[in-house]
């Protein structure tokens, strides 16, 4: 049997009513944030000023006393959120301050943490400037040239000026990159009051300093970089033996440097890219979140 229905509404204007309450639906729901726009990747050497100019988020130059009057020139950027913030403190790579550092730390900021950005050649430079007074064949020298312990002690500073602004919880982290990454690791070694470090492509500590490491260290390898990567199974086994927390991820065919250089190695450094960054932050989440 056929029915029919008296007066039927117009095809259009049935659409029309359907569409609007679909919409009405949509906006009703509650927003929820999809991996691809909740995470994003810092920028590249090539993009990093120009997202550090388009960034919404405060970024300051503050300078820091590292003890004994020594003054250390820091880039701090804020994340938005209505709560108080872990910290990490990011180490830059051989190349010292620049802006693809400073950009690292405002995507850190981006996912919710206060990142402080220390210049580690501060006062090293002309007239006791720092990496900005360099030329670029100088700044490596100078940073193989420093003192490790002053480093430490300069990066302990930065960890206390962190974690003492207002907007601060008392977790903090530390992530370095080649040189930083190495840093990185010692100063998981160097620091029992760290809560979390995370190693981009940094040659692993003695075997007989990880006793000292109280902090879960996480790092994330290349793996055409057989110079840094051969320092990674001692490591391991010493910190399996000493029932202490090192998760180690390698990314097959991503080159030395691959978060700075995503473009590289064929695609392999932009998928390594895409896995590491991830994992930092939920490594980080994990251990600053608490």
């Amino acid at each position: 049997m056929i029915l029919s229905l008296p007066d039927p509404m117009p095809r259009q204007k049935l659409f029309v009513r359907l569409y609007i309450a679909g919409a009405l639906t949509i906006m009703l729901l509650p927003f929820t944030p999809t991996a691809s726009l909740a995470q994003s990747l810092p920028a590249d050497g090539t993009t990093a000023t120009a997202r550090l100019d388009a960034s919404p988020r405060h970024g300051e130059w503050v300078r820091y006393d590292a003890g004994d009057g020594d003054q250390v020139q820091a880039w701090v950027t804020y994340p938005e959120r209505s709560d108080a913030a872990p910290v990490v403190v990011v180490i830059h790579d051989i190349r010292g301050m620049s802006d693809w550092a400073r950009a690292v730390g405002d995507q850190l900021s981006a996912d919710g943490f206060i990142a402080i950005t220390p210049d580690l050649l501060s006062g090293k430079g002309r007239g006791g400037a720092g990496t900005e007074s360099m030329a670029s064949s100088e700044v490596g020298r100078a940073i193989r040239d420093l003192d490790p312990a002053e480093v430490n002690r300069r990066l302990r500073a930065a960890a206390a000026y962190g974690t003492s602004l207002p907007a601060a919880t008392g977790q903090v982290g530390v992530v370095g990159f080649c040189w930083g990454g190495s840093t990185s690791f010692n100063f998981a070694v160097d620091f029992e009051d760290l809560d979390a470090a995370v190693v981009y492509y940094g040659t692993s500590p003695a075997t007989e300093a990880l006793a000292n490491i109280a902090a879960p260290v996480l790092g994330l390898y290349g793996g055409n970089d057989n110079r840094v990567n051969s320092t990674i199974p001692a490591a391991q086994t010493e910190m399996e033996r000493l029932n202490k927390r090192y998760d180690v991820n390698i990314y097959d065919g991503a080159g030395h440097g691959f978060l700075g250089r995503q473009s590289g190695q064929d695609g392999a450094n932009q998928a390594a890219a895409n896995g590491a960054w991830p994992a930092t932050i939920s490594f980080f989440r994990e251990f600053l979140e608490e």
